[in-house]
């Protein structure tokens, strides 16, 4: 399914041949403790922050934590890469918009861009992942989860 992805102020937009889908971007404000004796965001945190947008992003979609591990399905992170912009510290909201960047049956490749509340981009990322069922074993979503496998497929940017 061929996409095009265009950018709106508050919302990523994913306009298929078919309608448009709207993929909100996950927000997160913030926290004291996030901060270091600097008064900066300590860099681990952005690599958490990746995790609760992708979290976030599975529910949108219609494919929850839940409802993968009921179905036997983990997905690992093999490799995480951040690139810190711009500082962000206490209190401020973080916009975080999560893009399937490849997707080809075996790894899935996400890409994160943070956004503070000035629109400055303050961290940009990528995280791939693999998917594996509860012994550890490789899937291949196409024959087994199709339904799965033509949901993330479609949302290649």
């Amino acid at each position: 399914m061929c996409l095009f992805c265009a950018y709106q102020k508050d919302n990523m937009i994913k306009v298929k041949k078919e309608g448009i889908n709207v993929i909100n971007k996950y927000k997160h404000t913030v926290h004291y403790y996030e901060t270091d004796k600097m008064g900066i965001v300590h860099h681990s945190n952005y690599i958490r922050w990746m995790e609760e947008a992708r979290v976030d992003f599975l529910n949108q979609i219609g494919w929850p934590f839940e409802k993968l591990e009921s179905l036997g399905i983990v997905s690992p992170v093999l490799s995480v890469a951040c690139d810190y912009k711009v500082a962000t510290i206490f209190s401020e909201t973080i916009a975080i918009s999560v893009d399937v960047k490849e997707f080809k049956g075996v790894k899935l490749f996400l890409s994160y861009e943070m956004i503070n509340g000035e629109g400055k981009v303050v961290c940009t990322g990528i995280t791939s992942h693999a998917f594996l069922d509860k012994d550890g074993r490789p899937i291949r979503l196409k024959q087994e989860y199709p339904e799965f496998y033509q949901c993330l497929i479609g949302l290649v940017c």
